[in-house]
């Protein structure tokens, strides 16, 4: 099969260009917009030669996706000075670095609002997106590859559209998307999912043929996720949660296929994906964002029946293997746009099981997922806050310390706020696990403190909630050391207090 063969509309077989053309169309303060979700499904060609472009052409646009990109693109973007503005999430090193030093702007924000945010106008009109696709169909709608993400209103809202078809991708992904258009307010339409597997949508992405600018073909692989194996640290953790869904199971709140799961991207997360494969759990569903490699263990291991994501987004070795074969998963798969995935309203109607990363948690269950040290922008809040706030369970996991020890992650006040103590009912660490539920603030800090708190820290945390109890409040603080342990790292590279009293008693 040749590839204009995937344009099944003949009429557009001559709009197929090469990628050095199609970046030609960029202007200088373009608002340009591209598929992508966690690397997956990304431009993979006419990004990455405008970036090129611009060390000829000193030029800079806003860009905005679904979530990060893969290949580098971003960072050869920012390294070649042609961001101006990047919304709404990223992962790219080199870019971060840009975004902390105030070279690019960068807006962090719930993956869920990004499409609400766009079609109601607070953002300048879109003047070009690039959207991947499996294929073309004859009425020129386009089928997706291995993401959904914003795709879907790029296409519906750019003034035009350049297609990059991805022959490395199998025809077998097509029908396996479910693309659904919410509206926009005064006309939103309710978003009728039930259960993960139901379909309400079309399995292309309508657009007028006559808004195509151009066809790029390519041939090149997604960018593979970065998938650590499970550790002890990140096993330990698994097991708590695990456990602690038994007890709810026993108290008759949960049965023992739970309710859909949604996990956050990253080795800890993907690790307690991975824990429910031993364990008792059966006929899981899941209603998430990033369907990565533990995904499709739970399905191999037959605990998994079904999932609904916006993309999948896989290590090397996964996306060689799924894909080779992937007829065996496509009935159980449903791709969908970000503002479905991500909507308060199904989060809230499936009663999903939230299960996120935090960077650091304070005392009292506030949680820092995406600032280090206050201030630098590590990643972005990413779908983290859609899920945490609506879900039945809102679960954040972390490792209790980090850094050979010296640094805490569970700490007096998070430096940065992304999910407040209201949306937070289970932190998990390799220590233990505290069940927030029901609690008031100094109840929830005994619970975090004596269950999640690494033992080089939970005294020096007993004291200081100790003091802060004895000036009172209803969430006590001393608020002139209630930062020293972030201070006391920039100075001198360890959280650990230096004259934490001998006698000092635990709870």
């Amino acid at each position: 099969m040749t590839a204009v063969s995937r344009i099944h509309n003949t009429s557009l077989h001559d709009k197929v260009i090469s990628a050095e053309q199609a970046a030609a169309m960029f202007t200088d303060n373009m608002v340009v917009a591209s598929s992508g979700f966690t690397k997956a499904g990304d431009s993979k060609a006419v990004l990455n030669a405008f970036a090129h472009r611009v060390q000829e052409e000193p030029m800079q646009i806003t860009l905005v996706t679904g979530a990060s990109l893969g290949h580098g693109t971003d960072g050869l973007l920012a390294k070649s000075g042609a961001l101006s503005l990047r919304f709404p999430f990223q992962v790219d090193s080199l870019l971060r670095e840009s975004i902390n030093k105030g070279d690019v702007f960068f807006i962090d924000q719930h993956l869920g609002e990004t499409a609400e945010l766009l079609k109601n106008g607070h953002f300048p009109k879109i003047d070009i997106a690039i959207i991947e696709a499996t294929l073309i169909e004859q009425d020129g709608s386009i089928v997706p590859t291995t993401s959904v993400g914003n795709s879907a209103v790029f296409a519906q809202l750019a003034g035009k559209v350049i297609i990059e078809i991805n022959t490395r991708v199998p025809l077998a992904l097509a029908g396996v998307h479910d693309i659904f258009m919410t509206g926009s307010y005064r006309s939103h339409a309710i978003i009728p999912v039930t259960s993960p597997e139901m379909r309400i949508g079309s399995t292309s992405i309508a657009i007028d043929p006559e808004k195509i600018a151009g066809i790029v073909i390519t041939d090149i692989v997604d960018s593979p996720a970065e998938i650590a194996l499970p550790d002890a640290s990140t096993k330990a953790i698994a097991a708590h949660l695990l456990t602690f869904f038994n007890q709810e199971v026993e108290a008759g709140r949960l049965t023992q296929s739970l309710l859909p799961l949604q996990a956050g991207i990253g080795k800890v997360a993907n690790a307690v994906l991975h824990g429910f494969i031993e364990s008792d759990f059966e006929a899981l569903t899941m209603y998430s964002e990033v369907l990565q490699d533990s995904t499709f263990d739970l399905f191999d291991s037959g605990k998994l029946l079904f999932a609904s994501g916006s993309s999948i987004t896989v290590s090397g070795e996964y996306y060689e293997r799924i894909f080779a074969d992937f007829d065996r998963y496509k009935d159980k798969i449903r791709i969908r746009p970000q503002d479905v995935t991500n909507a308060a309203e199904v989060i809230r109607r499936l009663g999903i099981i939230a299960i996120n990363t935090a960077i650091e948690c304070d005392i009292y269950g506030n949680v820092n997922s995406s600032h280090i040290g206050g201030s630098n922008m590590m990643n972005g809040i990413g779908g983290s806050g859609d899920f945490a706030r609506n879900s039945y369970l809102s679960v954040f996991v972390t490792q209790s310390a980090g850094k050979g020890n010296t640094l805490s992650r569970i700490v007096p006040m998070v430096t940065h706020v992304d999910h407040t103590e209201h949306d937070v009912d289970i932190i998990v660490t390799e220590q233990g696990l505290a069940d927030l539920r029901g609690l008031a603030p100094r109840q929830r800090a005994k619970a975090i403190i004596e269950n999640c708190a690494h033992p080089d820290f939970r005294q020096a945390l007993t004291i200081y909630f100790e003091e802060a109890c004895e000036r009172g409040g209803h969430t006590p603080h001393v608020l002139e050391k209630a930062f020293s342990w972030h201070t006391n790292l920039a100075e001198f590279g360890t959280m650990k207090p230096v004259d934490v009293p001998a006698n000092a008693v635990d709870f």
